[in-house]
């Protein structure tokens, strides 16, 4: 048997929510009665990208559906055409190893091959390099 959920509905908002509501973004397209979204207008479509490159949703920038649709493939063609960048590139300096990131059963010290350190050779292969020559009938000859 299904269950009711008049429960979950009635319930699900306060009133303290219904009053922090704020005013309707309009759309800047449809109020300026524009048609077309041109790619090549790469300030107007800043406008509707992050500081990192992110589309922005349809519910920050006020777009309609319609117009948000224009403004994301008009961007998404710039980006192809090179007028827009598809991310910004973030540069932060690294003081050190971030905490946490050992991983599984590896100790917290540094490696000998990141520090510099050669590995240890055997000790038979610090002598000299024996040629060892084949004979015609199969048998080694050094």
């Amino acid at each position: 048997m299904a269950r009711s959920n008049d429960r979950d509905r009635s319930s699900r908002r306060a009133p303290k929510e219904t009053a922090r509501r704020t005013k309707k973004k309009i759309c800047i397209f449809c109020k300026d009665s524009m048609d077309y979204v041109d790619y090549k207008d790469v300030n107007l479509l800043k406008k509707f990208m992050s500081d990192r490159g992110k589309i922005r949703a349809r519910r920050v920038s006020g777009n309609c559906a319609q117009h948000q649709r224009a403004v994301a493939v008009a961007i998404k063609t710039a980006r192809e055409l090179a007028l827009l960048p598809y991310t910004q590139r973030t540069t932060s300096e690294r003081t050190g190893p971030r905490p946490g990131r050992g991983g599984r059963g590896m100790s917290a010290g540094p490696r000998p091959e990141a520090a510099g350190a050669a590995p240890e050779a055997p000790e038979e292969a610090e002598g000299d390099l024996v040629a060892v020559a084949v004979r015609e009938d199969g048998g080694e000859q050094e």
